[in-house]
């Protein structure tokens, strides 16, 4: 299996895709035409840039060996990094985990699983 990729999002997002059985992104994911998704290394920066301060959200963490084909692309993004974006809905049976990601203090207190 390849490392695992990571996809921050608001709780009730969440339970909404949980109830269909796949996730077809957030806003922003649906205006760009393509799911968002950090590694490991890239997670905590997201999480700073785009959800400081905010409650409420889910952190999920995603099988890539497990999403459609070649659906899941590796495209510069922030810095010249290379990201995930998955084109194409999320199948809920390749989140292998889905962690509260709470603020704390100035960051997010991230689960234990998920390297620094």
């Amino acid at each position: 299996m390849n490392e695992s990729i990571y996809k921050i999002l608001p709780a009730t997002e969440w339970q909404q895709a949980l109830d269909a059985g796949t996730f077809t992104g957030s806003e922003i994911d649906r205006v760009d035409g393509y799911i968002h998704f950090s590694t490991a290394a890239q997670v905590r920066e997201t999480a700073a840039k785009h959800f400081a301060g905010r409650t409420g959200l889910v952190l999920l963490t995603v099988d890539p060996d497990c999403c459609a084909g070649d659906a899941l692309r590796w495209e510069p993004s922030r810095g010249g990094q290379l990201f995930p974006h998955l084109y194409g809905a999320l199948d809920t049976a390749c989140v292998t985990r889905a962690d509260p990601l709470e603020p704390d203090g100035a960051a997010h207190r991230f689960p234990d699983h998920v390297p620094p």
